[in-house]
This record gives structure tokens, C-alpha cells and sequence, in this order.
């Protein structure tokens, strides 16, 4: 029956949620089911090799391509993706250039063949809704998020409790499965709207996307089961189909996949990976900050002098965006490489980020707690530094800390918007990294134990995907819920 059904997937052109949505595509696939995923020139040619290796395999995986509006909406010609923008100040003129995409979609959609017998959208795309409307399909959100954040942002929606607090008041948050303490400067831009105007310009369009995955037929979930149960548990009390079938990235079981996620170029030899050959296991730090997050020189010099005084060796992603030449100058100046070399590598651009956490020789993973990278670092067995930037980083570290209990945390104390790092105050110093970085690498009891606990969920995942697995039997529930579905549909 399976061979009958039709996926048609729209993801955000971002990394962090295409990525993962081209994993999901591979998975259904696996199960016969026939899968579009909706995508722009430049997108499909940055994710071209991942997504053309999946249908030579004979998966039934199609690509779609529909141009990108850029110009119109006053964004640089090519700029397709959300980590295109010269500027975040561009992130509304982005999603409204998204939402044209709806026109010639629907223009094609009775083209598809057989015919879509369902939309998965990631929930930023609300337009995504009125397609599967007009075509009479059910329309799931994909969440690139944890339930932990999905189930902390509703109570926080009914309860208003953070309406009541200053910015930095600790209150607990509402009706979770543990005690868990945060501010409202910690807060998504949801419930903690940013000071610039174009920020504010955002909260319409952060109403829009909630008000809208409300009406979701259901909601797929990159998470499993054992990972965060009581949180996915109480979610499912609030919406009824939750399906978790993660983690995505254990989709890619080669080298060679886990090297393209994101890219073109084949980085299975990359430098950093023969010089982690030659490491100790478990000795080295890696730190990465995502796809999206724009240091400033004076929070990159942190975080970079930090890793110096820790003694461990490390690895150290630079990026910066539009500050990027500002930070390789003060490394030019400064002599940091040439201090470090031997002990510290410095990656500058795009980062084979899976295939370095699965090496061996990494034994912490400092992380901006995007969920992506969170998982993947769950995946990799491996304790966590936590540096929250923005949006639902916070919930996510809370779960790295709290609830699996292999992260510690900086000290970070509130969010920085998108586009606001620059007006934003130092608020990690080096001393507070390189005292996370000793917590985590000490090989005393709270160490080791916090090891144990990654180890154990990196267990806990790889069984998920397994034949029988928790995120195994969610994916074929999911996949037969849209089948009697189409099946009532054609008998009505």
C-alpha cells in the first residue's frame, strides 16, 4: 500500500531545516513511499549530492524545484537560504519571498503524480496550510524541535505566566515533568521580543506560524522516545498525533553522507579529521557555534582565549558573517594560531560537523544548543558545553543539562535576537569556558558519570532507528495513518 502513497515536503531554506528534512525524506522512502521534497535551484544544488545519491539507490525520492523570488523582495540575487542573508535584519522580506512559492506550487500540484496524499511542511511556512486546504490532504508540521520545547511553549501560551516576571526574575517553568528554572530574558522571541524594530516587525509573523500549526493534522518530531519520554508523553496530551521518529542525522550511516550534509564537496579527508587521528580518545573539545549564529569579535575572542587557557586541544569553527574579517584580523594580530597550532585547529566556513562528533578522539562538544546539533551530539555520545544564542536554544539546553544531564552550561544569561549581537553585552568570559571545559573533560566522579549518561543515550538513539525501535515503529505508524487517510478519502 505504501507504494501508493505521496509525500510532498516543503522545508525552510535553512540548513538547520533542510538538512534534517532530507534526512526524513530518505526514511520514508526506504518504506516505498514516493517523496518530493520542494526546493530552489541553489538549494538543490548545495544539497544536490546527498539528495541524488538517495534516488540512485532506488528510493522513490523526486526534487522539485521552483524559483526563488529574491530580488523581489529586496533580497541579493541567489540569496536562498536563510544563511544567505547579508543581513538578519532581511529575515521578514525572506519569509514573505517563501510565501510565493504557494502560486506555482499549487500550479503544478494536479502534475504530481500519483497524486500528494499529504503535505510535511516545517511550521514556519503557515501558506504551506492553504495548499493542503485547497487540495483536501492533511497537512503535517515538521518541528525542529524537541517536545520539551513544543510542551514548555504551550503552557507557556495558556499560562502567561511570563507576563508576570521581570526579565531576569527566575520563575519555574508551568506543568513539565521536572522543576525546571529559567528567566524571561531566556526566553523564545515568542514570549521575549527583541529591542530593534525589524525584530518587532517579527512578532506578526511568530503569531501567524503559532496560530496556524494549531490546526496541524500532526506533527512530526525529530526526537525518540527514550530520550525525553515524559515530555513527549504530556505533548501527546495536547496534541494528539505526535509522531517522533528521529534522530534524523542516524540516518547517514557512511562516511560520505555524514561528510555532504550541508555540502557539495567530499570532506572525508578534511584536515581536521586526519589531525583528530592523531589525538587521544576522547581528549579533543569540539566547539561550533551553527549555521546561523553571528559571533562578534569581542564574544568569538571569549570564547577562542577561553579554549586556550582550558589546555585541552579543540577544534574551533569561525564564523562570524558580516564581522567574519573583523575576527580574522584580531587572529592575525593577536598570534592566536600560532600559539595554539598542534593543540588547536581553526575551521574556517562549513564544518563536516556529524562525521567529526562520530570520531573517537572528541570528548565534549561545545554547542550553541540548536537542536539539530544538540541531538547530534547526543548521537555522538558525547558530554556538552552549552552556549545558548537564540530562539529555543534555552529550552534546548535545559534538556542537555537537566534532563539528560550530560551538558554544562557557560553561564549564558539571555537570549541575543538575530541581528541585535552587536548592541548585545560580553556575557560569557573566557574564564567562565575554560571552567565549563575543565568540568566536563575532569576525569573525577561528576565526569564520569556525566560520560555514562552520554553514552547511554548515544545507545538509546542507535537502537531508535533500528528494526523495532521506538522511532522505527513511529514512522510506519505515521506512514499508515496517512494511508487510511488517503484510503477513506477514496472511498468517500
Amino acid at each position: 500500500m505504501a507504494s501508493n502513497i505521496h509525500f510532498l515536503m516543503i522545508p525552510l531554506m535553512c540548513p538547520g531545516h533542510l538538512i534534517p528534512m532530507v534526512d526524513m525524506a530518505k526514511l520514508i522512502a526506504q518504506h516505498s513511499a514516493t517523496v518530493t521534497i520542494v526546493i530552489t535551484p541553489r538549494n538543490a544544488a548545495r544539497f544536490g549530492a546527498v539528495l541524488h545519491r538517495a534516488v540512485a539507490s532506488g528510493h522513490p525520492i523526486r526534487i522539485l524545484e521552483l524559483q526563488f523570488p529574491a530580488s523581489e523582495y529586496g533580497l541579493p540575487e541567489g540569496c536562498e537560504s536563510v544563511d544567505d542573508l547579508p543581513t538578519f535584519n532581511l529575515s521578514k522580506n525572506f519569509f514573505d519571498a517563501s510565501a510565493k512559492l504557494q502560486e506555482p506550487l499549487e500550479e503544478v500540484f494536479n502534475d504530481l503524480k500519483p497524486r500528494p496524499s499529504c503535505i510535511i511542511s516545517d511550521k514556519h511556512l503557515s501558506w504551506t496550510s492553504d495548499v493542503a486546504r485547497k487540495f483536501q490532504i492533511p497537512w503535517v508540521i515538521f518541528d525542529g524541535m524537541s517536545c520539551f520545547s513544543q510542551l514548555a511553549t504551550h503552557n507557556l501560551c495558556v499560562s502567561k505566566i511570563h507576563e508576570r516576571v521581570g526579565e531576569i526574575d527566575p520563575f519555574v517553568l508551568p506543568g513539565l515533568p521536572d522543576k525546571i528554572t529559567m528567566t524571561k530574558s531566556q526566553l523564545p522571541g515568542l514570549f521575549n521580543t527583541g529591542k530593534s524594530a525589524k525584530e518587532k516587525e517579527m512578532i506578526s509573523v511568530r503569531e501567524k506560524i503559532r496560530a496556524t500549526e494549531l490546526g496541524a493534522y500532526g506533527v512530526v518530531m525529530n526526537t525518540f522516545e527514550d530520550l525525553e519520554k515524559r515530555y513527549i508523553d504530556e505533548y501527546r496530551k495536547v496534541k494528539k498525533r505526535v509522531w517522533c521518529i528521529g534522530p534524523l542525522s542516524q540516518s547517514n550511516k557512511n562516511d560520505l553522507d555524514k561528510a555532504q550534509r550541508g555540502t557539495n564537496g567530499s570532506i572525508t579527508n578534511h584536515d581536521s579529521i586526519t589531525w583528530l587521528d592523531g589525538q587521544q580518545p576522547g581528549s579533543v573539545v569540539y566547539a561550533c557555534l551553527g549555521s546561523l549564529t553571528r559571533l562578534t569579535p569581542p564574544h568569538f575572542i571569549e570564547l577562542a582565549l577561553g579554549l586556550e587557557q582550558s589546555e585541552s586541544p579543540f577544534i574551533l569553527v569561525v564564523k562570524g558573517g558580516n564581522r567574519t574579517e573583523e575576527i580574522e584580523k584580531w587572529l592575525a594580530e593577536n598570534g592566536f594560531e600560532k600559539r595554539v597550532k598542534g593543540r588547536g585547529v581553526l575551521i574556517h566556513g562549513w564544518v563536516p560537523q556529524v562525521l567529526i562528533l562520530s570520531h573517537p578522539s572528541i570528548g565534549a562538544f561545545l554547542t550553541h544548543c540548536g537542536w539539530n546539533s544538540t541531538i547530534e551530539g547526543v548521537c555522538a555520545g558525547v558530554p556538552m558545553i552549552t552556549w545558548p544564542q537564540f530562539a529555543e536554544q534555552f529550552f534546548n539546553e535545559r534538556v542537555a543539562v537537566d534532563v539528560v544531564g550530560s551538558g554544562v552550561g557557560v553561564g549564558a544569561e539571555s537570549v541575543m535576537h538575530l541581528g541585535e549581537e552587536d548592541g548585545a553585552e560580553v556575557q560569557v568570559k573566557r574564564e567562565d569556558v575554560c571552567k565549563a571545559v575543565k568540568r566536563v573533560m575532569d576525569e573525577g566522579i561528576e565526569g564520569k558519570v556525566r560520560r555514562e549518561k552520554a553514552v547511554y543515550f548515544r545507545e538509546m538513539a542507535e537502537k531508535a532507528l533500528e528494526e523495532g525501535g521506538s522511532s522505527q515503529v513511529n514512522l510506519k505508524l505515521f506512514i499508515e495513518d496517512i494511508i487510511v487517510h488517503m484510503n477513506k478519502g477514496l472511498a468517500g
